[in-house]
């Protein structure tokens, strides 16, 4: 039998972390709002009438200028006195505000100015968004629920989950050039309760910030251990299960996958651009016979040039600094000759930018004269700079790197070995008979590169143990196995681990899968994170990426394409914006419990000549993207999928293995046959508009259709499916004329506002979704719909997809 929504809920509740008594109600939707957090137990559910989307300011013609300046962040402008400034995220109808991120001058968000977010008509933020994300206005809105910068290396984030029932606006003060609002709409309200700002939620900031399993405790868990030595092409069952149940936590002990840290150094610096210099005086021996300055740099910033002047004389340049891998340091040196130094007991130097691919930086200078150390100049030390009557001029930048120093070959061999271990061992998974999952261990548990510190939500990695553990909620009917298999060349041993709890399986859940591939890019072509058909809702991705040293295969965008829809519900500004981090992860690596960069190696630790190596995760939990039919998730590998890369993912998702929505009529505009049959009433000439959808550049999905565009009212019928769960209505339309908004009447009922506050005059053709509840929809075999143009309205085709 199946259970009611309702009644899944409560049969679902099995201890734990207790929601206070006025939590969102269980609907098929599934949680909402702080239930998100509180009932991870419930994650396996796959929700109806429920659509994952994003605005954000990606390049509307498909190429790189996604925030660069500002020319896509603005969906319109506000004049309202209390409410001016850049719209960046609209809605109308029900819906849940989940995850948004934001960057510029390198992660610094100040000139952003204010954000206001408005839900049904009240503001429940406004604020300065520096403050907001350093966490100022306190609980709820307190890490790791936001994070700044430095905690997000180089971009900020909120992701806290705030409900609303009727609308949802969100402006901020001033264009913020890069950004993303990720949020899910709704067919109805029910169990839908609008964010209150003063719920401070602290049991799940606490719980979010303690680590270990989130999900509330199931009662009679057992744990099956198994010990582990594999050669080669051997596998070892770890844990079977039999009848209805749950597994519930993975952990795996690998001591040959050994942690091994590169020494560190944190050093203050600055850097100038275009017609700025910098001066300093520094002691040298009167009895040398030259100088020799060294430079500490950062040597991600290729070409930096600058003439050198002693005390006013021209005397030698910097060579252009060779391109080296971001997070590690380098020292260039240039030799001062005799004639400027010698009997001299000090000397003022100054460097004049001369050009580079940025701007030349700067962190520390040493001095050597007569064959000794003679002086050492901290940039960045404001009593050191003070001491050497440091100045600059046409400043760029200021702060504090931690970089690494090259490891040496002992410490390079035992990487190779912990990659070998952490890439060649398999976790395999099987539920009811299907295998569902088989994956690399490390990419599993968060990190395909090296043994490094991870604490994400669902999975976690301890480097000082060498154990990695897992807490995704794993749902069966008969039975379930766990199996590790070596496909490395070497012995593998260890210890592993599988909790599982017997429990009835009720409602609409999905399996626990993982999708992994690895390989070479392929020039012209995104990567796929998951491709999958049927029911389902992603909720994740592990990703390990190589690629050249400058890391612009970096400058790629995620897309996500659902149940057919030639234009994406979600489209990103950048590789790491999609990990919530900025500007390359320009503060290294780092964890929260959403997103992470968990390791980044140069060749001098632990990458191939010439490469970087960057792995990196992202939990989309109160995020997640369902789908009813199918789902393509990909990202691009460089600006538009041209630069060369080695790629491994694993992407998380549940899935049922049957379709749950279905196109059961379509009317085409403009064509008079499909018009009669569909009863459609409504004015505005027939053209016919060749262009493109928005996506891929090179390979860009184009139509030629006819349209109508009226602001008199539309009105058609459509085919559903009896017993449908609700309809989507998808629209295909002309959105060279941003703001379309027309009033929506189904069957007679007056429903939501159809708002679409996108526009692209480059690529015009999209396909927009407007989600008619059950209420208007179930048991008929027939939906009227009467639209009414509050805008010019654009139509090419109507088509109704049946959920079920």
């Amino acid at each position: 039998m199946r259970l009611s929504p309702v009644l899944l809920a409560a049969v679902l509740v099995v201890g734990g972390l207790a929601a206070p008594a006025q939590a969102q109600q269980a609907t098929a939707k599934g949680p909402v709002g702080w239930d998100v957090y509180r009932r991870l137990d419930r994650l396996p559910e796959l929700p109806t009438g429920v659509q994952t989307k994003q605005f954000s300011s990606f390049d509307r013609t498909a190429d790189n200028n996604d925030g660069f300046e500002g020319t896509y962040s603005c969906l319109s402008t506000s004049d309202s006195t209390d409410d001016r400034g850049c719209v960046i995220a609209e809605h109308t109808g029900a819906g849940e505000v989940q995850a948004i991120w934001f960057t510029r001058d390198g992660g610094d968000v100040t000139r952003t100015g204010r954000i206001t977010i408005e839900l049904d008509g009240r503001k429940v933020v406004d604020a300065s968004l520096q403050d907001l994300v350093n966490g100022k206005l306190g609980a709820p809105f307190a890490y790791p629920l936001v994070g700044n910068a430095d905690q997000s290396s180089g971009g900020v984030y909120v992701e806290v989950p705030m409900p609303y029932t009727r609308s949802m606006r969100i402006t901020t003060e001033h264009n913020p050039l890069f950004y993303h609002v990720g949020y899910r709409t709704f067919a109805d309200a029910e169990g839908v309760r609008t964010f209150d700002p003063a719920e401070k939620a602290q049991d799940v900031i606490d719980r979010l910030k303690a680590g270990g399993d989130p999900k509330p405790a199931i009662p009679g868990a057992r744990t099956q251990d198994a010990s582990i030595k594999l050669a080669p092409g051997q596998s070892v069952r770890v844990a079977r299960t039999q009848g209805s149940g749950l597994l519930s936590a993975i952990k795996v002990r690998l001591p040959q996958a050994e942690q091994v840290l590169p020494e560190t150094e944190a050093d203050e610096g600055r850097a100038f651009g275009g017609g700025g210099s910098s001066e300093f005086t520094v002691q040298i021996d009167p009895a040398n016979d030259g100088v020799r300055l060294t430079r500490r740099i950062d040597p991600a910033i290729g070409r930096q040039v600058a003439k050198v002047l002693v005390d006013g004389q021209e005397v030698a340049q910097w060579p252009p600094s060779r391109l080296g891998a971001a997070g590690m340091w380098a020292e260039e040196v240039v030799d001062l000759p005799a004639s400027a130094t010698k009997g001299k007991s000090q000397i003022t130097i100054k460097n004049v930018f001369v050009s580079s691919d940025l701007d030349y930086n700067e962190f520390t200078y040493w001095v050597d004269s007569a064959g000794k150390r003679t002086d050492t100049v901290d940039v960045g030390d404001a009593a050191d700079e003070a001491a050497h009557n440091y100045k600059i001029v046409a400043q760029t930048w200021q702060g504090e790197r931690t970089f690494a120093f090259p490891m040496d070959e002992a410490q390079l061999a035992k990487v190779r070995v912990a990659q070998e271990v952490l890439q060649g061992l398999r976790l395999r998974i099987g539920f009811d008979g299907d295998r569902t999952v088989d994956a690399p261990v490390g990419e599993f548990f968060g990190s395909g590169h090296a043994m490094v510190p991870v604490k994400s939500l669902m999975y976690d990695i301890d480097p000082e143990t060498s154990t990695m553990s897992a807490w995704w909620p794993m749902p069966y009917k008969s039975g379930a196995t766990v199996e590790l298999y070596n496909d490395s060349d070497r012995t593998i041993e260890g210890q592993a681990s599988v909790t599982s709890a017997n429990r009835p399986l009720s409602g609409n859940v999905g399996y626990f899968r993982a999708q992994s591939r690895a390989g070479a890019t392929t020039p012209g072509k995104s990567w796929t994170f998951l491709r999958a058909t049927g029911q389902g809702k992603f909720v994740g991705v592990s990703h390990t990426m190589r690629g050249p040293a400058n890391r612009n295969y970096l400058e790629g965008d995620e897309r996500v394409f659902v149940d057919g829809s030639r234009t994406p519900q979600i489209h990103g500004t950048g590789t790491e914006d999609f990990y919530q981090a900025g500007w390359y992860f320009n503060r290294e690596t780092f964890n929260t419990p959403f997103h992470g960069n968990t390791a980044h190696l140069a060749p001098a630790t632990g990458c191939p000549a010439e490469s970087d190596c960057t792995g990196a995760y992202r939990l989309m939990i109160g995020d997640a993207v369902p789908f009813g039919s199918s789902i393509t998730f990909d990202i691009e590998h460089g600006w538009t999928n041209n630069v060369e890369g080695v790629y491994s993912s694993t992407a998380y998702w549940y899935g049922s293995g049957r379709d749950a929505t279905a196109q059961t009529d379509a009317l085409t505009v403009g064509d008079p046959a499909s018009e009669r049959a569909h009863g459609y009433t409504g004015q505005g000439d027939v053209t016919t508009l060749d262009s493109a959808f928005e996506g891929d550049l090179r390979n860009a999905t184009t139509l030629t259709a006819t349209q109508r565009v009226t602001e008199a009212p539309v009105g058609f019928k459509l085919k559903v499916g009896r017993n449908n769960q609700g309809v989507e209505l998808r629209r295909t339309g002309d959105q060279s004329v941003a703001g379309q908004h027309a009033e929506v009447t189904v069957n007679g009922r007056r429903l939501a506002d159809w708002v679409q506050p996108l526009g692209n005059q480059t690529r015009r053709w999209l396909e927009d979704v407007y989600q008619i509840p059950a209420g208007a929809t179930r048991g008929r075999s027939e939906i009227t719909v009467q639209l009414t143009p509050k805008t010019p309205w654009s139509a090419a085709s109507y088509s109704a997809w049946s959920l079920r």
